[in-house]
């Protein structure tokens, strides 16, 4: 179980309007209307409940020792402010920064996988981030966000592979047109551009 004030940011025994500032400042920056647009709108609306949570817990004074020691098993064991900073990265599309600042991470947990797998679908290596998005939902079954996003992933594969097939020609060159296309296409749908032109 997560320590609400590591949720937040805080140390143990901050004070009420410290934790009432860092709710604030993170409910904004998480919440869904600031993320519509974001190809990591699930997993900021999670963080958005989760930030939730944790304000709630310390403002009833459900902070119990129990928290104390766990942060080890949180899921975001790269540091949460680490991996909020490369959410950051990811939403406004440096995705080259974020998968160095991802490679400097030694636990390569759900999170960590799935955060790298969304950084290479955008930059057009679809194949390699479908293996690792793959990793992260065998690792967190149950995790809807991951499953989510990989389901989303081998439609449009699968969509893409299909209308390429239907549409070859007896020219390599033709193949090789339709692949770029249908690539372009879909770093388009995750908010890349592979091909600037079209």
């Amino acid at each position: 179980m997560k320590d609400p004030y590591e949720v937040l940011g805080l140390q143990r025994g901050a004070s009420k309007d410290e934790v009432k500032s860092a709710y604030r400042k993170l409910a904004k920056k998480y919440h869904p209307d600031m993320n519509e647009n974001n190809p990591l709108q699930d997993l900021a609306e999670e963080k958005f409940k989760e930030i939730q949570w944790a304000y709630d817990e310390i403002m009833n004074g459900n902070t119990s020792s129990s928290y104390q020691g766990n942060s080890g098993n949180s899921s975001y064991e790269g540091g949460s402010s680490t991996l909020s900073s490369i959410r950051q990265l990811i939403q406004t599309g440096r995705f080259q920064e974020a998968i160095r600042a991802l490679s400097g991470i030694p636990t390569r947990n759900a999170e960590w996988n799935y955060l790298m797998g969304v950084c290479y679908v955008n930059m057009g290596s679809i194949g390699q981030g479908v293996q690792y998005v793959q990793t992260a939902a065998s690792m967190e079954p149950n995790n809807f966000e991951y499953k989510n996003f990989l389901n989303q992933i081998l439609n449009m594969q699968n969509s893409y592979q299909n209308r390429a097939y239907n549409y070859r020609g007896g020219s390599s060159s033709a193949d090789c047109c339709t692949q770029l296309i249908c690539a372009d296409c879909c770093c388009e749908c995750l908010g890349g551009d592979l091909i600037s032109c079209c």
